[in-house]
């Protein structure tokens, strides 16, 4: 197959103006890591709460959590990303219906993705702060009540310093996965890194080119980020214990 490469169309000017195809991707890149942060915040927001149900010694609490993990980590992504952007305006009453419907555009897809993604991912760091606490010594919890802690101060002061130790790695994990999970976004029309590259090859007919830049691009924002949480990692490792191995 003979295919002509040609780099350089990269810096050509964008016929949309306000730079070269290469500013796509910039902006690709920027909507993508603002995605990634909005959602991860709504992630560990929702998610570290519900793990906390999921081990508390209180029946309803369990029910809740489990459900709230079940729904969110079963029901497919695409699905969800649809629900919360054209379902649930139909579903609300017709004046905060009609208000989401009258916000521009990127910010009812923007809002909409990082929702999304950000309650997916709830579920999956839920999980993930229950078996951290799960695998910490049963003792831990009973020697904070006997030293007069609250249930609540004794999961704030031992419990989840000590999970959340042992969930970073995994974390890594689940955070690396939405932002991968940010290109689903491109199906309600936000135009987010994966879906500049596809604008490039409409424009470019240089597929090669565009998906090889758009490839690295995530690739690097994982490493950085890889590398960030392994640092973090680091500092709050504690020599002697489950999460702290030699160090």
């Amino acid at each position: 197959m003979s295919y002509a490469w040609n780099w350089s169309v990269l810096l050509s000017p964008a016929p949309t103006g306000g730079g070269s195809y290469l500013g796509w991707v910039g902006s690709g890149l920027q909507l993508t890591l603002e995605l990634s942060l909005a959602a991860a915040l709504i992630a560990l927001l929702a998610g570290i709460p519900v793990g906390v149900l999921r081990t508390l010694p209180n029946r309803g609490a369990k029910i809740f959590a489990g459900a709230w993990v079940e729904l969110f980590r079963n029901v497919p992504l695409l699905v969800q990303l649809f629900f919360w952007y054209f379902v649930l305006p139909e579903l609300l009453p017709a004046a905060p219906g009609n208000a989401i419907k009258q916000l521009p555009p990127l910010v009812q897809q923007f809002s909409a993705a990082a929702i999304c993604l950000g309650l997916f991912t709830s579920a999956r760091v839920a999980e993930q702060l229950r078996a951290g606490i799960h695998a910490l010594p049963a003792g831990q919890r009973a020697a904070g009540l006997a030293l007069g802690l609250t249930l609540p101060q004794t999961y704030r002061h031992i419990l989840l310093p000590a999970a959340g130790r042992i969930v970073l790695p995994p974390l890594t994990s689940e955070l690396l996965n939405l932002v991968k999970n940010s290109c689903v976004c491109s199906t309600i029309g936000l135009l987010e890194l994966a879906a500049q590259g596809r604008q490039l090859v409409d424009y470019t007919a240089q597929p090669y080119e565009a998906f090889i830049v758009i490839t690295a691009t995530f690739m690097l924002i994982n490493a950085l980020l890889m590398a960030l949480m392994h640092r973090l990692e680091g500092r709050v490792a504690t020599p002697g214990t489950l999460a702290g191995g030699s160090r």
